[in-house]
């Protein structure tokens, strides 16, 4: 039955990613693609869009993967059961171990597993601008997609080193629209 395909799966996904969204991407794209619930250039649209709505992104993708597959029901199997293990895990760390994060070896495993996070955000990110720059189709390059990767990312890069501060996101964004509207229509 989908609702329990669904419900185990994003059970695993909450339960075993760290680092947050970023690190689940990898997670999210072996389950949806396994169980065929939609071709990878589905999930890269469903990554964009999941960026791009308010909320977290691991339960935009949930809920969205969710939905398409069950409705509503689907929609709502899937979500709980991306942010119920992290929902115990918060609850029940708050509750017996508040001194326990102070430990010198608990700190020592969650400064152990940064890097490994690290490297995980690092190849989700080097793998989606791949696949933004591919076309899906074929092993062509689709150079309107890699100018705009360039020029967000110079814009960034401009902006931190000049500004000293981040680009805010949702300007990204609107940069993003409005040169896909231009190179693309």
């Amino acid at each position: 039955m989908i609702y329990i395909e669904l419900l185990t799966a994003f059970l695993k996904i909450g339960l075993f990613s760290f680092g947050g969204a970023y690190g689940a991407i990898p997670l999210i794209r072996d389950v949806v693609l396994t169980n065929q619930w939609m071709d990878a250039e589905m999930f890269s649209n469903l990554v964009a869009l999941s960026e791009s709505t308010p909320g977290p992104i691991m339960v935009n993708m949930a809920t969205y993967v969710g939905s398409k597959q069950g409705g509503f029901p689907g929609a709502l199997t899937a979500t709980i059961g991306v942010v119920l293990p992290s929902f115990l895990i918060v609850l029940a760390v708050t509750i017996l171990f508040r001194n326990f994060l102070k430990h010198k070896k608990v700190q020592a495993v969650l400064k152990g597993v940064k890097p490994c996070l690290m490297g995980v955000i690092l190849a989700t990110g080097v793998y989606m601008a791949v696949s933004i720059c591919m076309e899906s189709d074929s092993f062509a390059v689709d150079p309107a997609a890699c100018m705009i990767l360039l020029i967000l990312g110079l814009v960034a890069v401009w902006y931190r080193i000049v500004r000293k501060k981040e680009f805010p996101p949702v300007a990204l964004l609107a940069l993003a629209a409005v040169m896909g509207c231009i190179f693309y229509s």
